[in-house]
């Protein structure tokens, strides 16, 4: 799709169309500046070079029915599940005839199951979403493995989903000795169909396993390779890294090497495709493993990434998972990290090494990191670390190792972790959170403060909690701050990347697709714009611009339970001057209050008090109004039974917009208060409070202005103010080193536009320059199938250079690239 290359209109909440461009010098000194930017060009300090990369997680169906270009589902007959539900050895495929999943002479160990078919057995594959997608006048390649005890011929052919042929049939003769044997044949689609099928006939009993079909068309054209639109898309971000290959996968399963359901080994992954075991994952679905270590390795090079590879240390961070604790155990799984680096480096005369030359790749791959661990915090975790961390220091001294904070971005499990890794001598830290918009507007200055002495940052999963044009500002104001501390954040990649639509395990995602067709999320095109023009410098700027007052906490009151049963009683609201708002003794029932939450619970007033009797999770019941502010909320609470302790919720404005103060959370280990936006949860504060059973509380919260103070029976237990607010303008300035170009990078998330004052002092600058604009309403997401709404458009701009006046658009990035005098 093509998109204007000149200054547009931008679709506003709350206005029509407006056009917005730069001000000319009359224009700019007709009226005062909001703000002024003023940059130092001789001050810089020199940033990672690999600061933008890539998470890469087999989730959302990433991989198979997703990058990996395998048209066919379950081409091994392998699929399971541990409840043997929605997943079959004969998923995806439609039998016509006689034929029977079979195991008594299988192709190999690792692919014991295959298909028995009598004489005139058809089999079709219906691949993933609505079917395969085929374009008139590509070829596919069909590959199967075939066994027959007579000679026999199978007859293969694209089809749509009503059985019309989008083909020709080919012919495969099978040798009729009773050994396996790779057939292959070229398939060329004569129609284009989102809906198409791959049917296999049988003329004779043959033996059938690894039933394969790819699109000739694959990245750089590459054996068992990727999906063209996909890989190209990834490609176009520019990465410094590609981290895989997950995620919650690493971390996951049994380490029993039987299981269906196994934790992740790379060892599984490598090889002819043939010999690669299939594995249910921690996300609900079959893996085939042809997207492995090797095309991870292989797809990095491709695309100018290092390959950052994350083996678990046999602890779980997802779920209930096993733990390794057996010393003979770890030591296998230690001397696999050890094997992984030298498949990666190894010379081909050493076994890892070779088994990547048989592969393709003689040249090593250049490892240079690997993650130790994915979310990994439990006590095992620091017990099993160190066993890796030592043999990988003893064996590979240069490698870099990249330990893990754990799954949020403060707390207690944080500082352990991070202390830790000081301990150990991890060279960066990986850390993790998914939070809102309004957490990564206020959280621009997180790593000022951070130590430049100790392990440095890898921002390893980052997102805001929706794929709108607001989320994307959030993340664009927080990627200002990242890279103002390039020097202490060395990478930094959001995730996931990538989700098949029908398919969903995570949202938001960064790239969308189904069988045919993808689309660029918001966050995409500000990922693109960074990644695209990173530096090499930052340079020494600041901004003078007038604070926006935050407005003061304001919403209703509610009463909620997670995982617990609780009665709650002599609920009062009191207005700082003394006047009572609200009170409820629920002598006379609870006709005040709304039942709500993700599971409405049982709610009930009886006996003088309003009970919440089922354990299930976010059982809420609130109260008020939305523009009360300035209260005291006090209230008697017990829990009866559960696992946790109260939820006590203020500044109610909505479902998915609230604060509440979490008496006896994450299993009844502590307390917090944490802040809704759009469903997005933040933490504002933590304190030790647990909460028993059988005890009445006495609790009290203050809300002033933005100041929030909790009392437990009387007794101060946090006091905390809401710092976080959007700021008026969000700014940074790179230099690339090459080029000397200079770009000025600001993020505008007010509703209207702002007039600001730049000054660039230093090496005389042209003033023609080339400015790079994303602006949408907050509410625009960019969805597949649609056409696009937030997206970058670029224009040359005269009468800027050293110093000039420019209108930054309402809800906008806006990149102003400048070239030095002498340069072209």
């Amino acid at each position: 799709m093509k998109f204007p290359t000149s200054t547009r209109a931008v679709t506003l909440a709350a206005a029509a169309a407006v056009a917005i461009s730069s001000l000319t010098a009359s224009e700019a000194a007709a009226q005062d500046a909001d703000a002024r930017i003023d940059v130092d060009l001789s001050d810089a300090t020199a940033i990672s070079d690999e600061l933008y990369g890539l998470f890469y997680e087999d989730i959302n169906h990433a991989a198979d029915g997703g990058l990996y270009a395998e048209l066919v589902q379950n081409r091994s007959f392998e699929f399971s599940a541990a409840d043997e539900g929605s997943y079959h050895p004969l998923t995806a495929w439609q039998v016509t005839g006689t034929a029977a999943v079979a195991d008594e002479h299988p192709l190999n160990d690792a692919n014991p199951s295959y298909l028995s078919a009598a004489a005139g057995t058809a089999i079709v594959n219906a691949g993933y979403n609505t079917g395969m997608a085929f374009a008139d006048g590509d070829d596919y390649d069909l590959s199967v493995w075939a066994s027959a005890d007579a000679p026999t011929e199978l007859r293969v052919a694209l089809l749509d989903a009503d059985g019309n042929p989008l083909s020709a049939t080919e012919k495969i003769r099978v040798k009729g000795n009773g050994q396996w044997k790779r057939y292959e044949a070229e398939l060329t689609a004569d129609a284009d169909a989102t809906t198409g099928r791959l049917a296999v006939t049988t003329t004779g009993a043959a033996d059938l396993d690894m039933v394969s079909l790819f699109p000739e068309d694959t990245y750089r054209g590459r054996e068992n390779g990727l999906r063209a639109d996909l890989a190209e898309l990834i490609a176009d971000l520019d990465p410094g890294f590609l981290r895989f290959p997950g995620g919650c996968i690493v971390n996951t399963g049994s380490f029993d090497p039987d299981s269906r359901e196994r934790a992740y080994n790379w060892k599984d992954t490598v090889g002819p495709v043939e010999e690669r075991p299939t594995n249910h994952n921690f996300w609900g679905y079959n893996q085939s493993y042809g997207l492995g270590y090797f095309e991870y390795f292989q797809f990095a090079e491709d695309i100018g990434a290092e390959p950052l590879p994350v083996v678990p240390v046999g602890v779980t961070g997802c779920g209930d998972s096993a733990e390794i604790t057996d010393p003979e155990e770890l030591d296998r799984w230690v001397q696999d990290t050890l094997d992984l680096i030298e498949f990666a480096n190894g010379p081909v005369t050493s076994e890892w090494g070779s088994v990547r030359a048989s592969m393709g790749h003689r040249k090593p791959f250049g490892l240079e990191k690997i993650g130790l661990g994915n979310e990994e915090y439990k006590e095992q975790y620091y017990a099993n670390y160190p066993a890796f961390q030592d043999a990988i220091r003893e064996a590979y001294p240069d490698i870099e190792i990249v330990a893990n904070s754990g799954v949020d971005d403060t707390g207690d499990v944080f500082d352990r972790s991070w202390e830790f890794a000081r301990e150990q001598g991890a060279d960066l830290v990986d850390e993790h959170y998914y939070n809102s918009p309004e957490w990564f507007f206020s959280n621009n200055e997180r790593y000022d403060s951070y130590d430049r002495q100790g392990p440095h940052v890898f921002v390893g999963e980052y997102a805001s909690r929706s794929n709108t044009w607001w989320s994307a500002l959030s993340e664009a104001s927080y990627l200002t701050g990242i890279e103002r501390n390039g020097d202490v954040v060395d990478m930094a990649s959001y995730a996931p990347l990538l989700s098949n639509i029908d398919y969903v395990d995570w949202a938001p995602d960064m790239i969308w697709f189904d069988n045919h067709r993808t689309v660029k999320s918001a966050s995409y095109e500000v990922q693109h714009l960074f990644a695209n023009n990173a530096g090499d410098e930052v340079l020494a700027s600041t901004l003078d611009a007038s604070p926006i007052a935050s407005p003061d906490i304001a919403g209703g009151i509610g009463l909620a339970t997670w995982n617990t049963a609780a009665t709650y009683d002599d609920v009062t609201v009191t207005g700082a001057d003394g006047a009572p708002l609200f009170a409820d003794d629920f002598a006379d029932g609870a006709a005040d209050w709304t039942v709500g939450g993700n599971t409405a619970g049982v709610w009930e007033a009886a006996d003088g008090a309003y009970s919440q009797t089922a354990l299930v999770e976010d059982a809420r019941s609130t109260a008020g109004s939305a523009d009360w502010s300035n209260y005291t909320l006090e209230l008697q609470a017990t829990k009866t039974a559960g696992s946790e302790g109260f939820l006590v919720m203020f500044g109610v404005q909505g479902t998915g917009d609230y604060y509440w103060w979490n008496l006896g959370g994450w299993n009844n280990t502590t307390s917090a208060v944490e802040k809704a936006t759009g469903g997005g949860k933040s933490t504002l504060v933590n304190h030790d409070t647990v909460i028993e059973t059988g005890r009445t509380y006495d609790l009290k919260i203050e809300v002033s202005g933005r100041t929030i103070t909790g009392y437990v029976d009387g007794v101060e237990a946090f006091s905390v103010v809401d710092e976080q607010q959007i700021e008026p303008l969000y700014q940074v300035v790179t230099r690339d080193e090459r080029t000397g170009e200079i770009t000025l990078k600001v993020v505008n998330a007010q509703d209207r536009a702002m007039t600001t004052d730049v000054n660039l002092d230093g090496r005389t600058l042209k003033d023609k320059a080339e400015v790079t604009t994303i602006a949408c309403d907050p509410a625009c997401d960019n969805l597949l199938g649609e056409e696009q709404v937030a997206y970058p458009v670029t224009e040359q701009v005269r009468g800027l250079g050293n110093e000039f006046t420019y209108e930054f658009e309402p809800y906008s990035v806006t990149f102003i690239t400048l070239k030095p005098q002498g340069r072209h």
